[in-house]
């Protein structure tokens, strides 16, 4: 499909979903939203795609919702508000599974719903320069949706100081609290390469145990020990099927 407020870019195995409303510093509406979940699903339905990162263009990674967007949002009725959500809540659930490993790449402030884009990726590498906030309920507003994700990432005792007080983050203090995998020095340059040292070994490690490892780890979030390892030692029967599998045995096999 043809984008407006994307571009993708595939190359060497990776691909790049950019937000590119640089203008409006990538402010979400509902079209730049239904267009995030279209490129989700058409990379993770892609065989040649075996990771996903999530940029943006020009100087923040995203900065919210579109100003303009909030003011015809005071005219929805209430079935508009809730289709409305309802898009927001598809999209941020197709990017948390998604069958590839997803990489928030921020650079610069990720704030209200575009620190909700990073808290649903599997991996997030900011650059010192990066800043993080749920600042919603700064206008009357609240992070509902990527609360649901938010609770099963860090601890309730940082999530809920996170949500109350709308406080924008350094980078370093978003790792501190669990949001963020690693900070990168050296700007854009540190940032990409650091990206890079983490995609490598996805496009080398076999599809399907990381589609399969992934689908468990959704799984497993908040699932009774019983029932937990029940699944798993069904998992681990089923993964020795598969031909990655047998093939990885051979080969390790005949190594030995």
């Amino acid at each position: 499909m043809e984008f407006t407020r994307l571009e993708i870019e595939i190359a060497e195995g990776i691909g790049t979903i950019w937000l590119n409303r640089p203008e409006k510093r990538n402010a979400l509406d509902r079209t730049m939203v239904e267009e995030l979940r279209a490129a989700v699903e058409t990379l993770g339905a892609d065989e040649t795609v075996r990771a996903i990162v999530l940029g943006g263009r020009g100087t923040a990674f995203c900065a919210g919702a579109d100003l303009d967007y909030i003011r015809r949002m005071a005219e929805f009725t209430v079935l508009d508000n809730m289709d409305d959500s309802a898009a927001l809540a598809a999209t941020l659930r197709a990017i948390h599974e998604v069958p590839k490993p997803t990489i928030a790449r921020v650079h610069g402030p990720a704030l209200a719903g575009g620190c909700g884009l990073a808290t649903v990726c599997d991996i997030v590498v900011a650059s010192e320069e990066a800043s993080f906030g749920y600042t919603e309920v700064r206008i009357g507003f609240i992070p509902a949706i990527v609360m649901a994700f938010l609770i099963r990432k860090v601890p309730q005792i940082q999530a809920r100081e996170l949500v109350l007080s709308g406080r924008v983050i350094d980078a370093r203090e978003a790792r501190e609290r669990g949001l963020v995998t690693t900070v990168t020095e050296g700007g854009i340059e540190g940032l990409d390469a650091h990206i890079r040292s983490v995609t490598d070994p996805i496009v080398a490690a076999s599809a399907s145990a990381v589609a399969l490892t992934k689908q468990m780890l959704t799984a497993l979030d908040g699932m009774p020990l019983d029932s937990a390892l029940d699944y798993a030692a069904r998992m681990n029967a089923l993964t020795r099927m598969t031909p990655d599998c047998q093939q990885g045995i051979a080969k390790f096999l005949k190594k030995s």
